[in-house]
Parts: structure tokens; sequence; C-alpha cells
């Protein structure tokens, strides 16, 4: 298979590349403590996002790209983060494990994705939940999700380590961890 020209060949490969090193520089900043926090109950910790994000690295994302590319139109199942976390998916391990396993599984992605030539954007697939699909949607929808949980990560760990200090300041934000 030739390479693709550039990185930007493909969509999102960008933000993917960037993606572990702006996590690993917030988690290298926050405690044990900040990264096992839930603001509640069935909100998630960091830890659990660093879970979630090695699992849908392979399962929501390089797998079905690998289906679609090597299968003409496959059945692509749902995935429900949600099922997976109540399964206890996430819940175990620590967040610098986790970080460790979705940086690997990142890094494979990458060593692969950067061989794929531009053509794979319209292979098809059958998405369970939303019907037909191509590469190109889901490889934005890749990028758009890690930029989410990114988002999500930061604003857990300000809201556990920053909020609860500020005193008044308090006063000026709206958190939503």
């Amino acid at each position: 298979m030739k390479a693709a020209m550039s990185p930007a060949t493909l969509p999102g490969v960008a933000v993917l590349e960037q993606s572990p090193i702006i996590i690993e520089k917030l988690v290298a900043l926050a405690s044990d403590d900040q990264l096992q926090w839930k603001p509640s109950i069935e909100r998630w910790s960091i830890s659990e996002v660093l879970a979630h994000l090695a699992d849908v690295e392979v399962t929501g994302f390089r797998e079905r790209i690998e289906r679609m590319i090597e299968s003409d139109t496959p059945h692509l199942a749902a995935y429900d983060q949600n099922a997976q976390y109540r399964a206890g998916r996430y819940s175990s391990g620590s967040a610098r494990e986790h970080l460790k396993v979705f940086c690997h599984e990142r890094d494979r992605s990458l060593s692969w994705l950067r061989y794929l030539p531009e053509s794979i954007l319209a292979r098809k697939g059958q998405h369970a939940e939303f019907g037909a699909i191509t590469v190109a949607p889901l490889m934005n929808e890749w990028a758009f999700h890690d930029l989410g949980h990114i988002r999500q990560i930061a604003e857990l760990f300000r809201s556990r380590a920053f909020f609860p200090s500020m005193g008044p300041f308090q006063k000026g934000y709206t958190i939503n961890p």
C-alpha cells in the first residue's frame, strides 16, 4: 500500500498525534487523589476517562477502520461506553497505567495510519446505530472525541486542584466537571 502524502491527508491525524502529549502533561501535574476524584457517582474520574480512551482507541476506532478497509461494507457494532463503564471496565487500575496503555495503542494507530492512502476515506461500513458511514467522518469523529476528552480531563483537574481554594473568585465561574 502506498504511503499517504502527509498527516494532513487523513482528517484529524494532526490532533491524534498531539492528544497523548497534551494528556500526558495534564496527568503529570495531577496528584493521585485528583486523578481518582469523581465529581459525583455517575460522573467519571480522570482515571476512568483514560481507561475509556485506551479501550475506544482499539475497539471504537482502529478496529472499525481496519474492518472497513479489509471488507466491503462490514457491519460495525455500536460502542456503548456507558455499558463498558457499568461493567467495571474503566474502574480498575491506575490513571498512569491507563495513560501508558492509551499512549501505546495510539502509537500503534498512528504508525498504521501514516501508511494509509487517502483513498481509504471512501471505504464504507454499516454502523449499527448510525447506518451507512465512510472512513472520512469516522476519522473526524476520532479527533473530535479526543478533544472532548482533553476538555473533560482539564475540567476535572481544574475543578479538583484549584476551584476549592479560589475563595471569592469561585463566584465568577461555573464548573461542570
